[in-house]
């Protein structure tokens, strides 16, 4: 019997706010993104290993990871602005 097994990154952007980026000092477009790391059987995603969270300048490309509780704030506060975001 032939098993492949392996694992990959699957990238989903969960929103995105404008601020001033503190690597250029542009205000620009910050994408929120979660990455999750996907254990694979025959390149099918089973379940996920680690889950990690980022914000990326679309000015720069400058990438800063994030805590939980900072994405779940920051969520927190685009629903107060405009009501459009669901995490």
């Amino acid at each position: 019997m032939f098993l492949i097994l392996g694992s990959r990154a699957v990238n989903a952007i969960l929103f995105v706010v404008s601020f001033v980026c503190g690597h250029c000092g542009v205000a620009a477009a910050q994408r929120v993104m979660r990455v999750q790391q996907k254990v694979t059987l025959f390149f099918v995603p089973l379940f996920s290993l680690k889950t990690s969270y980022f914000v990326e300048c679309g000015h720069c490309g400058t990438t800063t990871r994030l805590s939980r509780q900072q994405v779940d704030h920051s969520a927190q506060w685009v629903n107060a602005q405009d009501g459009r975001v669901r995490v």
